[in-house]
């Protein structure tokens, strides 16, 4: 009797701290669950047909990950969102399309916040934006250019 309680418990605290754990594997926090407040919504910005950056106030945004991709959302009139609460999160919440798609909804599986540099990235990930910094091309040999030493003691 006692040992079955006891491996329960064994494998209970087993999961506990395993589903504690808020870290990923390379240390940074695990932030998909991040969840944006619909009022503070300004705008968003289309990356591809799965993702999307959301603009929120106080100069925040987020990526936006979709369950499936939402062919033609470039040319969608707008989009919105449907949530149970006035909280957009991933798992519980919809993009709604408005316009081209009319009423259609997508499931949002992730949301997180993302720093300037993240965001940066994204856009020059996707295509969206030009990286800031040109790479110089390595430099290449040219045929015909090559320079003949004279031989001081043969001119003698």
């Amino acid at each position: 009797m006692y040992l079955k309680q006891l491996i329960i418990g064994i494998c209970l605290s087993t999961l506990a701290a395993c589903a504690g754990t808020d870290e990923r594997p390379d240390g940074e926090p695990n932030r998909r669950y991040d969840c944006i407040h619909e009022p503070s919504i300004r705008g968003y910005r289309v990356l591809d047909e799965q993702n999307l950056i959301v603009d929120g106030s106080g100069r925040r945004s987020y990526h936006v990950v979709l369950w499936r991709r939402a062919y033609g959302i470039s040319s969608s009139w707008s989009i919105g969102f449907k949530s149970p609460s006035s909280r957009i999160c991933a798992g519980n919440s919809d993009v709604v399309f408005r316009g081209h798609f009319d009423g259609e909804s997508i499931r949002i599986t992730s949301i997180r916040e993302l720093t300037p540099e993240e965001e940066e990235d994204l856009l020059i990930r996707f295509g969206k934006k030009e990286p800031e910094i040109k790479q110089t091309p390595a430099p290449h040999e040219v045929e015909g250019a090559e320079v003949e030493e004279l031989d001081p003691a043969a001119s003698e």
